[in-house]
């Protein structure tokens, strides 16, 4: 799979090879002091592509095909989509599991009421460049390993 990153306004949209937002990455920046002026610091930091050490990976976790407006269905519909939901949310689980985060977050995703994304901490061996090419070195192998896992 080919992944693309694109900064926008202090964290980065994650692509996939059909160019399609497939998550965010959002640099952990440090403690920045002063804080009123957190966002020129930051814009700095992208700038001179200071090194971070890590930052929060955010994906979707699961669609349910079932909290739209105009839902008009079937008992055996609702069954069917809460089933492959729970199948995918036990792949989830393993994922989670197997890499040993010892953090993470489920939220109803900003853009879509139907669906719920996950978030976990990414910490880099090495202190990474704030620079797409770099960061991208450092995620894809946890994106290819979440494409694999049928999680992407």
């Amino acid at each position: 799979m080919l992944w693309k990153l694109e900064s926008d306004e202090g964290y980065f949209r994650i692509y996939d090879s059909k160019k399609l937002i497939a998550g965010y990455f959002d640099p952990d920046y440090g403690d920045i002091f002063p804080k009123d002026n957190s966002e020129e610091i930051i814009f700095s930091m992208l700038k001179n592509h200071d090194p971070i050490l890590g930052g929060i990976l955010m994906v979707p976790l699961v669609k349910f095909r079932l909290f739209d407006t105009d839902l008009d269905t079937s008992l055996t519909n609702v069954e069917s989509q809460v089933n492959r939901v729970n199948g995918h949310l036990q792949k989830w689980k393993s994922f989670v599991s197997k890499m040993k985060y010892d953090w993470h977050s489920v939220r109803i995703s900003h853009t879509d009421q139907d669906m719920l994304t996950i978030a976990f901490q990414i910490k880099f061996p090495k202190p990474t460049p704030l620079e797409n090419k770099a960061l991208l070195e450092e995620l894809w192998g946890i994106l290819e390993t979440l494409q694999q896992s049928e999680l992407l």
